[in-house]
């Protein structure tokens, strides 16, 4: 039924409505990616119709020997799998269970946070796993930013070397996707996610699977950056080491089941929580010798936030509250909080920073 505007309102209304869900339709065909390239796992962000899409995948994988009859069986399974020579490379979510299935350890094709160059078959395995979940680029030259490492390291040793290797290694596997590459540090990119009511303006913890990024921005200017290779992976080493267990088990059995709210009840959760607490405390510790050697200085409180896998756990936030209390940073702090979507921060950051790249 036409409304009582009359026909021609109606279909100039019709009309412009269609217009616009075109000009919707261009706008997500044309947005920019984000893309979290950690050490544990792989998450992309991009806009969407309504909302932020992300997908994501673990960054691991696991050889197995070759046979006609195995790899049938891991096609007709939906498993993501490709031929090297004489084994057949499982990667992707379905290393992780095999590696638990058969009480081995997954093997990584990155390590503190960069493509890691003790393993052959980093980048043909970081490749595949990327391939799974970056597309193509709809247009030539779309801007896709990703995530790297600071070169600082927490004494203030250089991987400057390392690091130009890892960004021109990805740069050129997103460029022959037509992507426009444009890397951003990881605490910066919480930054970006997540700090929008400060004005981009406080520190970004990235507590991811290789490595702590820290950043410290002011109006999203960078003022310092630097990583602690002691995360995730550091963890579930260590606990592994006491428990006698994989480290591919302590991290699946870990993220079901931590509770640092709860005090622990066996061995696994004792040495969970002292690892934690050990984390929290060397994290902290260098944020505030980095603040106090650089003489930082703010006109008032900033927020501090923190993101990535290994901050997901119930009562990270508080552990970490906690022992700010002990070592007190030598700048005050407006908040201590935990990313909306800890496992997602870094990715969205990245693509709100490729948006303004455009």
């Amino acid at each position: 039924m036409v409304d009582a505007a009359g026909p021609k309102d109606h279909l100039w209304k019709v009309a412009l409505d269609a217009e616009e869900r075109i000009e919707d339709l261009v706008k997500v065909a044309s947005s920019p990616i984000g893309v979290d390239v950690g050490t544990s796992k792989l998450v992309v962000a991009k806009k969407g119709p309504r909302e932020v899409e992300t997908s994501g995948a673990l960054n691991a994988f696991l050889p197995v020997p070759y046979s006609r009859f195995t790899e049938a069986t891991l096609g007709q399974n939906n498993i993501a799998y490709y031929r090297d020579e004489g084994d057949l490379i499982i990667y992707g979510t379905a290393a992780e269970r095999f590696a638990n299935m058969f009480n081995a350890e997954a093997r990584r094709p990155m390590a503190d946070g960069m493509v890691n160059p003790r393993e052959k078959l980093a980048m043909p395995v970081l490749e595949a796993i990327l391939q799974t979940i970056v597309p193509k680029a709809r247009a030539q030259g779309e801007i896709l930013a990703f995530s790297v490492p600071a070169a600082e390291g927490p004494g203030g040793e250089n991987r400057e070397a390392a690091l130009t290797y890892h960004k021109a290694s990805l740069q050129q596997y997103f460029r022959g996707l037509g992507y426009e590459p444009r890397p951003i540090n990881e605490g910066l990119a919480v930054i970006f996610s997540e700090l929008e009511d400060y004005n981009f303006t406080g520190i970004g913890i990235s507590c991811g699977g290789g490595m702590c990024n820290v950043a410290m921005a002011h109006l999203s200017v960078p003022s310092m950056m630097f990583g602690l290779p002691k995360a995730g992976d550091y963890i579930d080493t260590a606990v592994g080491a006491v428990i006698n267990e994989h480290a591919t088990r302590v991290k699946v059995m870990k993220e079901e089941n931590l509770d640092l709210l709860r005090p622990p009840s066996d061995k696994f959760q004792r040495a969970l929580h002292i690892y934690y607490d050990d984390l929290v405390q060397s994290l902290i510790e260098v944020l505030a010798h980095k603040l106090t050697k650089a003489d930082k200085r703010t006109e008032r409180p900033v927020p501090l936030i923190l993101a990535g896998g290994t901050a997901k756990p119930r009562g990270f936030k508080e552990l970490f509250e906690r022992t700010l209390k002990t070592r007190p940073l030598p700048i005050p702090i407006a908040e201590v909080r935990v990313a909306r979507d800890p496992l997602t921060a870094t990715a969205r950051g990245a693509m709100i920073n490729a948006m303004y790249e455009r």
